[in-house]
């Protein structure tokens, strides 16, 4: 008999170690249903933004004043070819405007056709939250953007404010923007 072995003789050989060096599956775990959104922060609260609910996240980009305006609209920028009206949230909900400090960042929103920035004071970034931590209650701080907010989250001693800005963007109050 020939000593090569032949083709399919190799294949099971190999076959047949693969199995016996082959490690098992890792132990299944339970994986927990989360919502996952963009932290920010606002009026010295910190809130959480859907991610369905944001277009973009930017720097605060150099934009242009507009006359005719009340004082929460800053002016317009050009983002890729898009007039993106630039709106201060501090100003918007009666605070002093914000400042031009570096931390302060953009949240685009585009809902209804009506494309927005909102500067915020610092984004923070993506969380995680296990859905079984939402509760419907607004924490006391945050009852200035009630009529925006739909609960929170209370994760690892934190309460994160569930903000919509769609519920801003649908505001006449907010549309409305002529001084």
């Amino acid at each position: 008999m020939d000593k090569k072995k032949q083709p399919f003789s190799i294949l099971i050989d190999i076959a047949n170690r693969s199995l016996v060096a082959a490690q098992g599956l890792p132990e299944q775990v339970e994986v927990a249903d989360s919502w996952t959104g963009v932290a920010f922060t606002l009026g010295g609260q910190t809130m959480v933004a859907p991610m369905d609910e944001v277009a973009e996240l930017m720097h605060v980009p150099v934009w242009t004043t507009m006359p005719g305006v009340k004082s929460w609209v800053k002016g317009v920028a050009n983002v890729r070819g898009r007039l993106l009206p630039m709106i201060d949230m501090e100003s918007y909900f009666g605070g002093a405007p914000g400042t031009n400090s570096k931390s302060r960042r953009v949240i685009a929103v585009e809902c209804d056709g009506l494309f927005v920035g909102l500067i915020v004071n610092d984004i923070i970034g993506m969380q995680h939250f296990p859905v079984d931590t939402f509760v419907k209650q607004i924490p006391k701080d945050a009852e200035p953007f009630v009529e925006y907010t739909t609960g929170a989250y209370v994760h690892e001693n934190k309460t994160w404010t569930v903000f919509s800005p769609f519920r801003l963007a649908k505001d006449r109050r907010f549309v409305n923007a002529a001084a």
